[in-house]
């Protein structure tokens, strides 16, 4: 396979905004058994570009294993020199955002060590809500860290273990951890003069983030979305279960062990549905377009334009097909009101404070044609501090708009998330210290209306003995430990 280097970094069957304030969290790929497993998992990894794009890295292995990582997005990282040395018939790869431990180079995934189980390497998206107790636990017992992760915590349990393979010194390890996480290893040793590489894949009892497994021809694949399958070619075979490892040593079959006793209750993180996933993907057994159109069908039940208003926008990318749905319900047209810039890099030079309105600008513009003297409903996925949305809002009033009625396809984020999205401290939330009422006036617009709970797992056919909505009811469905005592409560 030709590594192609000229593809556009814009590149992706549906865009997918970075939300300033809702930080992205992580995503994983592995192909097991192809001798262009690398070159597969960097296209992968492409794809699953949203979900953090704050650093990328590839570990190789068969025979002997091979890391390379790097700040930024996976196509600054990976040039065709560095797929020279990432050889081997199997690979899995990491993109990053911190959710815990800095924003630095030695955090970046997967993480690679030698045990005595072999060489290990791992990639995580989750949070171990108790990784303060157990990093303190192991330091104190002689443990040196190489990284601010949680997720080395998993490492060192790993090493310490007594058991006698790999598989089963994971399964006693995440007998200690809590919290959410989809975890990707890959290992290579060798035993009596022969080679033995193996993939496991875990997903936490209560599955959280999304883990699937994929077929391609005879050798496997593992993402965290089915869109890094569209792009590599790979059939979804099956999403692996809360609670469940899968464990593959050849190109066959693979093994199913269980890691926990069924919790008769699942905690799949419904924003997901709301924002993170890519709209071509499907997760927790359902397409995330039809749900996201589902959401704006559902919030124009709840939630009607007043008379008059002449138009439904969107702030793109996340929110199109919530408001598209939303037009459709209310028989409205739906018109395009802004235009996003896909070549925005994370960082630029902010002009003096008179141009208060550059961060927004730079990114959205609005098509002043298209909504001078015009009512309109504003479709947003959610509202996290509110500057953004105050921004966007102050834009639309520049290009003449008469009225803006502000529609969130979400219910209000009152609390933080401890499972893997990092979003802010619950004091930096509008939502957890205003009203509705309070947030119209701070925003400046003649309406706000908010997706109810119930019409949120309505739309993902769900209830909360299904999906986690602790952002948004404030019921968490784990002891949260160590985080309770930390400045995001």
């Amino acid at each position: 396979m030709k590594l192609r280097t000229n593809v556009p970094k814009s590149f992706a069957p549906f865009s997918q905004t970075v939300h300033p304030d809702l930080k992205e969290e992580c995503g994983v790929c592995g192909v097991y058994a192809h001798r262009q497993s690398a070159h597969l998992v960097y296209l992968g990894l492409t794809a699953l570009q949203h979900r953090g794009q704050e650093s990328a890295g590839i570990v190789s292995f068969n025979g002997k294993m091979n890391r390379h990582v790097g700040m930024g997005l996976v196509f600054d990282v990976f040039k065709e020199e560095h797929f020279k040395f990432l050889k081997g018939r199997s690979a899995i790869g990491h993109v990053r955002y911190s959710t815990t431990g800095s924003s630095v180079l030695k955090n970046a995934q997967p993480i690679l060590v030698t045990t005595h189980y072999g060489q290990v390497a791992v990639g995580h998206n989750g949070n171990f809500t108790n990784a303060d107790t157990l990093r303190k636990e192991l330091e104190s017992s002689g443990a040196i860290f190489q990284t601010t992760t949680d997720s080395e915590v998993i490492l060192h349990l790993i090493a310490r273990s007594k058991e006698k393979t790999l598989p089963e010194a994971i399964v006693s390890a995440l007998k200690k951890v809590e919290g959410a996480y989809s975890l990707l290893f890959a290992s290579d040793r060798n035993s009596h003069g022969r080679q033995e590489s193996m993939m496991i894949a875990v997903r936490d009892p209560m599955g959280f983030r999304p883990l699937i497994l994929g077929r391609i021809g005879s050798s496997w694949a593992i993402a965290s979305e089915t869109c890094a399958f569209d792009l590599i070619g790979a059939k979804t075979v099956r999403e692996i279960e809360p609670g469940e490892m899968i464990v593959i040593e050849g190109s066959q079959t693979f093994r199913s062990v269980p890691i926990s006793k069924p919790l008769g209750r699942t905690a799949f993180c419904i924003f997901e549905f709301i924002y993170f996933a890519r709209p071509d993907s499907k997760i927790f057994g359902k397409s995330v377009y039809e749900v996201r159109r589902e959401l704006g069908r559902q919030l124009a039940r709840e939630a009607p334009p007043p008379r008059g208003v002449d138009c439904v926008v969107a702030v793109p990318d996340s929110s199109v097909l919530a408001a598209m749905g939303y037009a459709e319900e209310v028989q409205l047209p739906y018109e395009l009101g802004f235009i996003r810039s896909h070549y925005v890099g994370r960082t630029f030079i902010e002009p003096s404070k008179p141009m208060r309105d550059f961060q927004a600008r730079i990114k959205y513009n609005p098509i002043s044609e298209n909504l001078r003297g015009k009512k309109v409903v504003l479709i947003d996925d959610s509202i996290v501090r509110g500057t953004t949305s105050k921004k966007l809002i102050r834009l639309l009033r520049s290009t003449g708009v008469k009225e803006i009625h502000m529609r969130i396809s979400s219910p209000p984020i009152t609390g933080s998330c401890f499972y893997g999205i990092d979003t802010p401290n619950k004091s930096e939330l509008i939502a957890s210290s205003h009203s509705v009422e309070g947030i119209r006036k701070f925003l400046k617009v003649e309406s706000l209306k908010y997706l109810s709970i119930p019409g949120l797992l309505k739309s993902a056919r769900g209830t909360t003995s299904k999906y986690c909505t602790g952002c948004f009811s404030g019921n968490y469905p784990t002891r949260l430990l160590d985080l309770e005592k930390s400045s995001k409560c």
